[in-house]
């Protein structure tokens, strides 16, 4: 979604409203859950979408470091042509033996390929610095996801069934059916996130390894959701405890 003067259009994802979404998000299991950890890794998530939105938001650098590069591969290549054609001018004016003219030809293609590979260097380097952020980035969002389906391990909805008998090593969650869902809801929300916060670099990428790293996360963050709603569809009724699906 992109909100220009007057207008609203839904045909990329912004990284102020995905940050406007995760902050909400961390002030509703704040308030539900205020002694959960759970609040803390929302925290979490909203420091790396603040991360992502000041990035999108900066791209000075990047551009600078692109103009500072194009600058430097225009000066080789000047000073190379003028190089070569310096060389060749003082050997024909010479008149230059044979083997002169093989070891000026030998010189001016060591400078060339040098010259090309100094070329190449500069002209990937911004790519090359904006990927590795880049996926510095999506790898912290991966490791998240982790942490939020380990929160989500122990909400084990047999523990309602009337035939579950705890054993010495049976985590006490502390939770009633109404607040697990709520709970559980949480995480998928968490889930759904990270998936939009990685999403978000897409809008300003095209490199193919950052696409399918993103990709991996949306797919790593869509299976540990479907066990979540695995989870929520085992619980008892909500309806049965408090007539109404648990509010925010």
């Amino acid at each position: 979604m992109v909100e220009g003067a007057g207008t609203v259009t839904y045909e990329r994802l912004d990284a102020d409203a995905v940050l406007a979404t995760a902050q909400r998000l961390q002030a509703r299991i704040g308030a539900r859950f205020p002694g959960r950890n759970l609040t803390r890794v929302a925290g979490q998530l909203v420091s790396v979408a603040s991360d992502v939105e000041k990035a999108a938001a900066r791209t000075v650098p990047i551009r600078v470091l692109r103009v500072l590069g194009l600058v430097a591969i225009s000066a080789l290549v000047v000073l190379t042509a003028v190089s070569v054609v310096a060389s060749v001018a003082e050997l024909a004016t010479s008149g230059g033996t044979t083997l002169s003219w093989l070891s000026a030809a030998e010189t001016i293609v060591n400078d060339i390929v040098y010259v090309g590979i100094a070329v190449v260097f500069l002209w990937l380097l911004p790519a090359h610095l904006e990927r590795r952020r880049i996926l510095g980035e999506l790898h912290r969002l991966r490791s998240l996801a982790h942490v939020i389906d380990m929160h989500q391990l122990t909400k084990d909805p047999e523990r309602f069934a009337s035939a579950f008998r705890p054993t010495a090593q049976t985590v006490e969650v502390g939770l009633s059916p109404i607040d697990m869902a709520s709970y559980l809801d949480y995480c998928s929300e968490l889930l759904a996130l990270v998936a939009k916060t990685a999403a978000v670099y897409a809008e300003r990428t095209t490199d193919p390894a950052v696409l399918a790293t993103i990709s991996d996360i949306e797919n790593l963050t869509s299976g540990m959701a479907r066990k979540i709603w695995q989870k929520l569809g085992l619980l008892p009724r909500v309806s049965s405890e408090a007539g109404v699906r648990p509010a925010d």
